[in-house]
């Protein structure tokens, strides 16, 4: 069922549900007051009778011992005087002796036939006075009265109703203009949707779709970027790979296998820029890293340097590292711990030492690991470039995603990365991590 007919159904049916209880207990009320305004003039026509009748001349009662006299009848009422002995005195109808017959005092029903009777008897001095209302006659006064009354309830109920109707949908219109609007755009559209005009209820669910358009359309240049990066690194290395491979079928001997050799290096290059890119593509794609394992500072470091062939075999790891976690999967911590301490190893000087500081700062809740190498550094216009893809600052073999790879992982988890020339010689790559809890803060340093 489509939101616009729950709508109308649900509201329609309280407001017939409310209008018809309003209307039936008016209704009741009113045959109740009807029924009681009614009984009250046929008391009160019994006691003008009475009164009437006790002020008729003495001639007029001696004429009424040998005959009834006659009232003029009320339309609507019979009316019938007793004498104290019983003996009818005066009446309106002659042929009502049955009904009109004195009985207990106030109201009663009496039948006749199929009518039906309301009478009232009243009694002053020695007079009995009975009056009666047909029944048939108020029942259809009363229907008259119900018809006057259920009419405008009925025009207002219906009038209600075509109102809510086209509130409804004057009030729905919006959606229905915006599943038209999305209907309409090309598929590849990804532009967000105007919210000009739109109601302040609706504009939170454009907000949130506007959102998801933009998650999505960054999503699809993340993958247009990594099937662009991907042909364009893996071309060169394939190609020299096939090149070697063609040298090696043509040749014997140490040419073979020197061109043996130098494929075996590029396919060795080359699934390390496979493994680069698919990390990149995995921490800017949003999946999950939880391991349900805590990210120690100390295990990060030794870890880190101990998955570095490189390193690990120059270095030594810490004595003391503060004993803290960081707000950090630790696959992702390690391996932007480890491309810091690779791109310091590659492009720093061979024969100086390469130096790992952490600092925590207690009030600041980070960690800070600062990898500081002994080489001449590089210009102000290629430190804003460094964490480019693909970008290598020297000559040397490398997939020239490390950077990149550390400066996304640390943007998703509220973290950064800096890097500055050292003024008394080297530099330094700053990565700044939140931490997860509070402990004392100190330094550690890792020399290689």
């Amino acid at each position: 069922m489509s939101l616009r007919a729950r709508l109308l159904l649900t509201l329609g049916v309280t407001l017939a549900l409310l209008w018809g209880i309003a209307a039936a207990w008016l209704l009741s009320d009113l045959e109740k007051k009807f029924v009681e305004t009614l009984d009250q003039r046929l008391a009160q026509s019994a006691r003008m009778v009475a009164g009437l009748v006790l002020q008729l001349p003495e001639d007029v009662w001696e004429q009424s011992q040998a005959r009834a006299l006659s009232i003029p009848p009320i339309e609507g009422l019979a009316c019938q005087v007793h004498s104290p002995r019983g003996d009818i005195i005066a009446r309106t109808h002659a042929n009502m002796e049955t009904i009109l017959a004195p009985g207990e005092r106030g109201h009663a029903y009496r039948q006749e036939g199929d009518t039906t009777w309301r009478v009232f008897t009243y009694e002053r001095g020695d007079l009995v006075i009975t009056t009666a209302d047909r029944m048939d006659e108020r029942d259809m006064l009363l229907s008259d009265v119900f018809r006057v009354a259920v009419v405008p309830f009925v025009v207002a109920l219906a009038g209600s109703l075509i109102a809510l109707w086209v509130v409804v949908w004057r009030g729905l219109a919006p959606l229905s203009r915006l599943r038209e609007s999305l209907a309409s755009r090309h598929p590849e559209a990804l532009a967000p949707v105007s919210t000009y005009g739109v109601p302040k209820e609706i504009k939170p669910l454009i907000d949130t779709l506007n959102g998801l358009l933009v998650r999505i359309q960054q999503t699809i240049v993340r993958e247009q970027r990594f099937t662009n990066d991907a042909a364009h690194e893996l071309r060169t290395p394939l190609t020299a790979i096939k090149t070697h491979l063609q040298v090696a079928q043509r040749t014997d001997g140490e040419t073979a296998k020197e061109a043996l050799s130098y494929a075996e290096a590029g396919v060795v290059r080359l699934a390390h820029t496979l493994d680069q890119l698919l990390t990149l593509a995995r921490v800017e794609g949003r999946m999950r890293f939880d391991d349900g394992e805590p990210s120690q500072v100390d295990e990060i470091v030794e870890v880190a340097i101990a998955d570095s062939v490189a390193i690990a075999g120059q270095c030594q790891l810490p004595t003391q590292l503060p004993h803290v976690c960081v707000a950090m999967p630790r696959e992702l911590a390690i391996t932007a711990l480890r491309n810091l301490l690779d791109n310091a190893l590659h492009h720093g000087a061979s024969e100086l030492p390469v130096v790992l500081t952490v600092r925590y700062t207690p009030d600041q809740h980070h960690v800070t690991f600062t990898v500081h190498d002994q080489g001449g550094g590089v210009d102000d216009a290629t430190l804003k470039q460094l964490t480019q893809r693909f970008w290598r600052v020297s000559k040397q073999q490398g997939s020239g995603l490390g950077l990149a790879i550390v400066a996304a992982i640390v943007e998703r988890f509220d973290g950064w990365v800096s890097f500055e020339n050292v003024e008394t010689g080297g530099f330094s790559a700053h990565l700044t991590i939140p931490t997860a809890g509070k402990k004392q803060g100190y330094i550690a340093e890792a020399i290689r």
